[in-house]
């Protein structure tokens, strides 16, 4: 049975996308990941364009609400927030049992500058988020990622 996973940030655009498309793409076998944000905003075109250069197409993803999801009654295994520390503070408690972790990285909508810049900027947080997810699968499944 795969383990449930959901990642938080503020809007549900950018990094928690990332990590649930990273995640279901690296371990599908064995979590079955899913986003949501504080606030849903829409999807960051920046994080669209990153990830479509890797081969991973997230532009039909809708933004959804943390207390939706909340709301909805689903069970996590696992709530990881990807935003900074006060926003993650922010997350509902979820029922059942459920490790809750925090990992920051910076937000791309907070990234300044000319186009290629942000997309620069932007390809470093991706594959932060990557690696991320990588060692972690290593650490709770004791097996290097598939992908």
């Amino acid at each position: 049975m795969k383990k449930k996973v959901l990642f938080v940030c503020i809007h549900n655009s950018a990094r928690s996308q990332m990590a649930q498309a990273f995640l279901n793409q690296i371990r599908g076998d064995a979590f079955e990941a899913d986003s949501a944000g504080l606030e849903p905003g829409r999807l960051n075109p920046f994080v669209v364009e990153a990830m479509r250069e890797i081969g991973i197409d997230i532009s039909g993803n809708g933004t959804k609400s943390v207390f939706d999801v909340f709301k909805s009654g689903k069970m996590f295994a696992y709530v990881i927030a990807v935003c900074d520390e006060a926003a993650g503070e922010r997350c509902p408690i979820f029922p059942g049992v459920t490790t809750r972790l925090h990992w920051s990285f910076p937000d791309p909508s907070a990234i300044t500058g000319s186009r290629d810049e942000k997309l620069a900027r932007t390809r470093e947080i991706r594959d932060s988020i990557k690696g991320r997810i990588e060692a972690w699968c290593v650490e709770v499944c004791g097996q290097k990622a598939k992908g």
